[in-house]
């Protein structure tokens, strides 16, 4: 996914979210036919991942007598389009999202509440589903799950001699430090990377009461927790462990040429670098985050891939059903076999084509100490002001404190200027 989950969120404007939900679709239109008696269909599916549900497709048609076009887009950039393709009616009937962005979706009105049944609800994982989960009514069916893991490049540190701790990365950074190489890097100069050390230390987002219910007066990134995470950070950029490259838009580049070059015996990514590292020919493992200090494992942010039912489909009841199909326990594993995405299905997860697969099983490791990107609308107003802080205390311009404290400011401000309506 490379950055798309961490900056999903900040492509809706809560302007444009506030203008769209007033014109919004109101109510489902009925099903109609095509002209040839069959009901045609629209699915927008992820970047070179429609051939995961190619078969899948092929049955469903057959078995439902009807036609079903897949058109490939950015999962990410997906809301953007049905903003203006849905009205227009040249929308998709089902699409692809990021789970944060689930909520920003309800609030316009451009995605419908899904039905599924408890029986079915039950097979996939709860966190899966809790994404999809916005006031206790659900507007999504998971299909895939993904959290970043530690990547290390076996010619520079084995799988026996692996730190099993962050300090032990920092320790062992210091002693491989050269003027071309590195030890351990991670993109702290962002909060979705930093976060996994602020939490594991206490900090949060927004304080969650219960399943897609947070409190956006609550936000913890700025209490003790977070602070102290913040200043274990930026020890890496002080002591020059860190490359002053890898802060910034252009980081994430910089830090896959370092790994894929050979200079950077670990670096912190996610499973969409699997393929690409492996084109690099280099010889690298897999495993979970490392622990902190205080024993808790670092934390990560959990993405779930949905698909989700448009509200402007003339086809609302058929689309759910072709959701609920393609995201079974036989399709999923197909998808997986296919896509290498991890399934959202519970009863995959010891399934030997899943078990088999070094990526799979860290990212299921990781994912028992991951959290849910929270998918309310006021998470958009996070983004922007915590990274703008986090590089402040990378470059050493600002205190962690100072830094944090005002970036919660301009955070409060943000939502009580575009959500204090609510």
């Amino acid at each position: 996914m490379k950055k798309q989950l961490k900056y999903s969120a900040v492509l809706s404007g809560f302007v444009l979210s506030m203008s769209l939900a007033a014109c919004g679709p109101q109510e489902e239109a009925k099903d109609t036919k095509t002209h040839n008696g069959k009901i045609n269909l629209v699915v927008w599916e992820d970047i070179e991942k429609s051939e995961g549900i190619k078969s899948a497709v092929r049955r469903f048609e057959k078995e439902n007598d009807v036609n079903i076009k897949v058109v490939e887009k950015p999962y990410a950039k997906q809301i953007e389009d049905l903003r203006l393709d849905g009205p227009a009616g040249t929308g998709p009937d089902l699409l692809t999202m990021p789970g944060d962005q689930i909520g920003t979706a309800v609030t316009e009105g451009i995605i419908k509440e899904i039905k599924i049944p408890k029986d079915v609800q039950s097979q996939y994982t709860d966190v899966a589903l809790d994404s999809q989960i916005v006031k206790g009514k659900i507007y999504g069916v998971p299909k895939a799950v993904e959290t970043t893991i530690l990547y290390y490049n076996k010619k520079l540190v084995s799988d026996k001699a692996l730190p099993k701790t962050i300090e032990d990365w920092y320790t062992l950074s210091k002693k491989m430090k050269t003027e071309k190489s590195f030890g351990f890097l991670a993109l702290f100069d962002q909060v979705y990377y930093a976060q996994s050390v602020m939490s594991g230390y206490g900090g949060y987002i927004f304080k969650r009461s219960e399943i897609g219910v947070y409190d956006t007066k609550d936000i913890g990134l700025a209490n003790a927790g977070a602070i102290e995470g913040a200043n274990y950070i930026q020890k890496f950029y002080k002591e020059k462990l860190f490359p002053s490259g890898i802060i910034g838009e252009q980081g994430i580049n910089v830090l896959e040429s370092l790994f894929t070059e050979g200079k950077a015996a670990a670096i912190i990514s996610g499973p969409w670098n699997v393929g690409p590292f492996e084109k690099a020919g280099i010889d690298f493992g897999v495993a979970k985050l490392p622990e902190l200090e205080n024993g808790k494992n670092m934390s990560s942010f959990l993405g779930v891939k949905s698909y989700n039912v448009s509200s402007y489909s003339k086809h609302a009841e058929l689309t759910e059903k072709l959701a609920l199909y393609l995201t079974n326990e036989e399709n999923s594993k197909k998808r997986f076999e296919i896509t290498k995405e991890v399934p959202a299905i519970s009863a995959l997860a010891n399934d030997p084509i899943v078990t088999k697969s070094p990526a799979a099983q860290a990212v299921a490791e990781q994912s028992k100490f991951a959290e849910l990107t929270p998918n309310i609308p006021e998470m958009n107003e996070v983004w922007k002001p915590v990274d703008a802080a986090l590089q402040t205390i990378a470059t050493g311009k600002v205190e962690p404190k100072q830094a944090m404290t005002q970036a919660v400011n301009t955070i409060e401000g943000q939502i009580k200027a575009k959500h204090s309506s609510k």
